[in-house]
């Protein structure tokens, strides 16, 4: 998993409440189960018409945010089901980021999980943000995770919390594999012993 420390990148504002994981990487692209080439479909339904065209007025689809890192969202951000895919799909267009006042439980488990932080703000703190991020190609912010803040594009400062084991994860890189692989010394050591002590296993 791909190191998270400090990302300095445009914003995209998506100022809608409520969207769901079927929004964000609709059913019918779960067919894989390869974390890479589900960017193009993000947001489908949204981006595109019933015949492909792309609808010019979605965030994503504007000149200024198509390579957009960090997602400023609306309130409750990826409920709906528990598939992974959605996370997938953010990180492979190349989402890093998303800012939210919430987000389901499990949406927000599998991104740290898969290199993507959310940060949670104030209703507050999403205003301003969302403000800046209005801006389009100028609204690069900056997420500083080991000093847990957001700097706007005046300069202006909002800081955020943060579990420690998964702000260690995500600066470190580690997926639950990378994790795992960590102790693969004490592995190997209770390999060798339980097969000395059960040789006929």
């Amino acid at each position: 998993m791909k190191k998270f420390e400090v990302l300095n990148g445009v914003a995209a504002p998506m100022n809608v409440v409520n969207v769901d994981t079927d929004m964000i990487i609709p059913k019918q692209f779960l067919k894989t189960i390869k974390r890479t080439g589900l960017g193009k479909s993000l947001f489908y339904e949204m981006r595109f018409t019933q015949d492909g065209v792309e609808v010019p007025g979605f965030v994503l689809n504007k000149p200024a945010y198509r390579k957009a890192e960090i997602l400023v969202a609306g309130d409750n951000f990826g409920c709906g089901s528990s598939r992974e895919h959605a996370p997938w799909a953010l990180l492979d267009f190349g989402i890093r980021c998303v800012i939210s006042t919430s987000f389901a439980d499990i949406f927000y488990n599998n991104c740290f999980k898969n290199g993507i932080l959310p940060i949670r703000v104030t209703p507050e703190q999403l205003k301003l943000l969302m403000d800046d991020a209005s801006r389009g190609a100028n609204a690069t912010m900056t997420i500083d995770l080991p000093n847990q803040e957001i700097r706007g594009p005046d300069g202006g400062t909002v800081k955020f919390e943060i579990d420690a084991f998964r702000k260690h994860c995500l600066l470190n890189g580690l997926d639950d594999i990378a994790l795992t692989m960590e102790k693969s010394d004490s592995i190997s050591v209770f390999e060798q012993k339980n097969a000395a002590a059960h040789p006929w296993a």
